[in-house]
């Protein structure tokens, strides 16, 4: 049955496959059920099929056809509709998505499930929470870890281009994540663990150390990537939270991702819409880092509480139907008073010297911009297909999702444009 452990076995090698079948022929039971999409299974179906029959396995499939498969009620829905009353393993082939849609439905039915990445694009496959899109709203339900994780380097290798460029955007957004976890943990008493921190630190450090390898897809770039996507998911899963790898740069994504929803859009891959989150990011906290002390203090006392209303409106229009549940997630500021705001800016003021510390650990605008192009990642929200406006709309809104202070909230309480 399912539980929030993490898994037994994360395999990353040539010829994951056969080890994959030769796991499930271990755990006996009825036969797997792969789920997969059109272009997953084609990735990796062939070779999963040929070693569960090699291994005296068979299996049922159920594969997604859709162009923009989402994870959504819909998708959850189809694959419960699909299920019949074995104790069946779940076989998840693919990256993000069908990895979001296998792990929610494992924790509610009670299934356990394995993973077979086809792309190196997200760092969820290990993860105990599964966002969803319910009504247009982007939301984080508990999921369950899957037991084992299988990757072939050369698979991911053959991965598209911009998922490849989408894993390194989602691992390199975790110097700035970390900073926004230390600032949230240092004034806004948010839980913090410092070796949890200092793992996704290392994996950011290891993939940018290998940027140029992950950009022109080399299978040793690749196992670094595929590495670090699993640890980062790991880091999620121990915490119990997502704040070792989801800053402030996520909430653009999410923003963005909710907007394109909402409209009726294509979506973008995550990953490369954090790369951008990422450098707006890593400006702001350039801003914070060039700020003394005495500057800091003064700029923190010209701006005043912020109009509750004002702020209400300002969600309402950016947000639309779903404006109701952000204001709920907002409570702790939007009911802050005159004192209550004093209180924290002196906590600001009094911590300085710390925030500069981390500050310090968040590599510059020019470093960022260079690794993620090494990468292969656009550097321009343009090239994503978002308008200008929404660029505006996600500096000015996309700090209200979750109950979190981040570098752009300090930015936004200093005065700092963006």
């Amino acid at each position: 049955m399912s539980s929030k452990k993490l898994p037994d076995v994360i395999d990353i090698g040539r010829g994951a496959a056969k080890r994959m079948a030769a796991f499930c022929a271990a755990r006996g039971g009825a036969p797997p059920r792969i789920i997969a999409d059109s272009s997953t299974w084609a990735a990796a179906g062939p070779a999963a099929e040929a070693e569960l029959r090699a291994a005296g396995l068979g299996f049922r499939t159920t594969i997604f056809e859709e162009q923009h498969l989402a994870a959504d009620a819909k998708s959850v829905f189809r694959l419960l509709v699909d299920d019949d009353p074995a104790e069946r393993l779940y076989l998840a082939l693919g990256s993000g998505t069908i990895a979001d849609i296998v792990r929610f439905a494992s924790h509610r039915t009670g299934r356990d499930f394995v993973c077979v990445a086809t792309a190196p694009s997200v760092d969820a496959y290990t993860s105990i929470v599964a966002p969803m899109v319910v009504e247009g709203m982007k939301r984080t339900f508990p999921a369950s870890a899957p037991v084992a994780v299988f990757a072939d380097p050369d698979v991911l290798a053959r991965a598209p281009r911009p998922m490849i460029a989408a894993g390194f955007g989602d691992i390199l957004c975790k110097f700035s994540a970390v900073a926004d976890w230390r600032l949230g943990a240092l004034v806004w008493g948010e839980p913090f663990d410092e070796a949890i921190a200092r793992r996704s630190v290392a994996v950011a450090r290891d993939c940018a150390a290998a940027a140029s390898q992950i950009g022109a897809a080399k299978s040793e770039g690749i196992a670094t990537l595929m590495a670090a996507l699993v640890e980062s998911g790991l880091c999620m899963a121990e915490a119990g939270h997502s704040r070792p790898a989801s800053g402030a740069e996520h909430q653009y994504s999410h923003f963005w991702e909710m907007r394109l929803l909402r409209e009726g859009r294509p979506p973008i891959l995550h990953g490369l819409k954090v790369g951008i989150g990422t450098l707006i990011c890593t400006r702001l906290w350039d801003g914070i880092r060039a700020l003394s002390r005495e500057e800091a203090a003064r700029r923190l006392a010209a701006v005043s509480l912020p109009d509750p209303k004002a702020d209400v409106a300002a969600i309402t229009a950016a947000y639309g139907s779903d404006c109701a549940e952000i204001v709920a997630m907002q409570k702790r500021f939007l009911v802050m008073d005159e004192r209550a705001y004093e209180e924290l800016r002196v906590r600001l003021v009094d911590s300085w010297d710390a925030i500069l510390a981390v500050a310090a650990g968040v590599p510059d605008e020019r470093q960022t911009r260079e690794l993620l192009a090494a990468a292969g990642c656009p550097l321009e929200p343009e090239a994503l297909g978002l308008k200008p406006g929404e660029i505006e709309a996600a500096l000015g809104c996309a700090h209200y999702l979750r109950d979190r202070f981040t570098g752009r909230k300090l930015a936004r309480m200093l005065g700092l444009a963006r």
